[in-house]
């Protein structure tokens, strides 16, 4: 049996060391994020997921300019922001295996309303939830990532001020 270490001491130094209250932190560099682009072995699979099961319209498919003949297609996943796929016919990619320093999940915010609906058409469409919570829903997509749908505002967490 493992026993969960007790990391309160760390968390509250990190958080002395390096946490700077809002109103006295410097603005980002960045101007947010552009898109995420994760791996898919079927582009028309993964359109009818995100797009048909989830309602991510489907904005761009292009070539991948790093691979010839790979394809490059983005959703809009609101507030300017893009989920995109790249498929790499030919190449013979193993599964995905979660590894440190490798992705863990992505979360895109909806809203409540939105969050029943995609719920709803996760079960029509006999997509398995993995775990939910309050406000989160996590699920697999068509490879195997694994997506949360948090019903929670941009810039919180459970109602708590993140950003």
């Amino acid at each position: 049996m493992t026993t969960t270490p007790d990391r309160t001491d760390e968390w509250e130094r990190l958080r002395r060391d390096y946490l700077v209250e809002r109103n006295d932190r410097a603005p980002s560099t960045a101007r947010g994020m552009h898109h995420i682009a994760l791996l898919c072995t079927d582009v028309e699979k993964t359109i009818n997921f995100y797009q048909g099961v989830l309602g991510f319209p489907l904005t761009e498919l292009i070539e991948n300019r790093d691979y010839p003949g790979s394809t490059h297609f983005f959703f809009d996943i609101g507030n300017g922001n893009l989920l995109a796929f790249f498929d790499f016919p030919g190449l013979g990619l193993a599964d995905y295996a979660e590894v440190l320093g490798g992705m863990h999940h992505i979360a895109i915010s909806i809203s409540p309303e939105n969050h029943a609906a995609a719920r709803a058409a996760l079960a029509a469409a006999d997509i398995a939830l993995d775990f939910e919570h309050d406000t989160s829903i996590y699920f697999r997509g068509p490879d195997g990532e694994r997506v949360e749908l948090i019903a929670d505002e941009l810039g919180t967490m459970y109602g708590d001020n993140v950003s």
